[in-house]
């Protein structure tokens, strides 16, 4: 396995860093250290053909404080959290309200995504790492952040989550990469089939905010139980299509048991002949259809993106889990280690 560094550059917003792991068939991960994020994924398609499969931009400087949060760590709380507040051992901690004033998103505006890691090759991985202190984006505890990437000669990335804190917080850890498994380049992923191993979903406001349901998907568009395109029922009747103007809404795994690896999902284009599984310890995954990529930086292709030209598959906590008992904990307590894993697998078929 071959590791580069291809980038460290300062900046008015401090030291820029790119990372590039190559496998003994020429298939390539590009890392950046802003947000600890995923740039490029570059496998062969059904032909052969070299396919970059995730959306990304021209400059290195874009990927600090874009909307999509493009192939970032958001953080401290992946998704929403309601009214940007939440109790912990009896303490209320008010957050940043960056949606619309009221709800918080993504750890904040200046969240884990919009941070400078500090990358470094260690043992055959790309590692980053950020220290967040207490009162980040008004969350309790210095937290300790760490991002550990690694690519195989099956095209498989595993993206290890991990953390530790002085002082107990809530935490929820993703990657938000865009999918397009035609090219990064080649326009609207709903004709891709999306298969999840996952018979629930979580029903949410017209705000996006979880309502404490746990709701079988059955008879509704969002059973993909059975592999379908993710076209098929995007324009339903169905509210939470309508609220988030396409999928925007967090499915639960059928298997629950805590810390297990199990597959979440089966993303598969038949144009390439690529399919992505992907599979993780999380609980959860949100599934969101690219549904707001107009008007985003200039891509790498040198366009702007367009609606639904990707698709995240973000395996997570629960959303507004903070706020919610029923819910499985998202608190991290002093002493304690925060461990999760996604594994990206990329295969061919005819």
């Amino acid at each position: 396995m071959a590791i580069e560094q291809l980038l460290s550059q300062e900046h008015p917003c401090g030291t820029l860093q790119l990372f590039k792991i190559t496998n003994p068939h020429g298939a390539a991960v590009t890392l950046c250290n802003i947000g600890a994020g995923i740039v490029s994924i570059e496998v062969p398609d059904a032909s052969g053909r070299p396919t970059d499969v995730v959306l990304g931009y021209k400059r290195i400087e874009d990927y600090f404080g874009d909307g999509p949060c493009m192939g970032k760590t958001p953080g401290r709380f992946a998704n929403r959290i309601a009214n940007a507040r939440f109790t912990l051992n009896g303490v209320e901690y008010k957050l940043n309200a960056n949606i619309g004033g009221v709800h918080h998103l993504h750890g904040g505006a200046n969240g884990f995504a919009n941070k400078r890691w500090y990358g470094r090759i260690a043992d055959e991985k790309v590692v980053f790492t950020l220290v967040s202190p207490d009162g980040d984006e008004g969350y309790p505890g210095t937290l300790t952040a760490t991002v550990a990437y690694a690519w195989n000669d099956q095209n498989e990335l595993s993206v290890e989550l991990s953390a530790c804190t002085d002082a107990d917080t809530v935490i929820n850890l993703t990657n938000h990469a865009y999918f397009n498994l035609n090219g990064e380049n080649s326009g609207s992923i709903l004709d891709h089939t999306l298969q999840l191993f996952a018979s629930h979903w979580l029903p949410a406001s017209d705000e996006l905010i979880t309502t404490g349901e746990i709701a079988p998907v059955a008879g509704t568009p969002m059973d993909f139980t059975t592999a379908k395109p993710l076209g098929q029922d995007i324009r339903a009747d169905f509210a939470a299509l309508k609220n988030g103007k396409g999928y925007d809404s967090c499915w639960v795994a059928d298997n629950r048991q805590l810390g297990a690896l199990k597959s979440m999902a089966v993303l598969h284009s038949p144009q390439s002949g690529i399919t992505l599984e992907v599979v993780s310890t999380q609980p959860a995954m949100q599934i969101y259809t690219g549904n707001w990529l107009s008007g985003s930086p200039e891509s790498k292709s040198g366009r702007c993106y367009n609606d639904y030209d990707g698709v995240a598959i973000e395996c997570q906590a629960y959303p507004d889990a903070p706020n919610k008992p029923a819910f499985p904990s998202p608190v991290l307590r002093q002493g304690q280690q925060y461990a999760h894993t996604i594994l990206f697998r990329f295969s061919t078929s005819d």
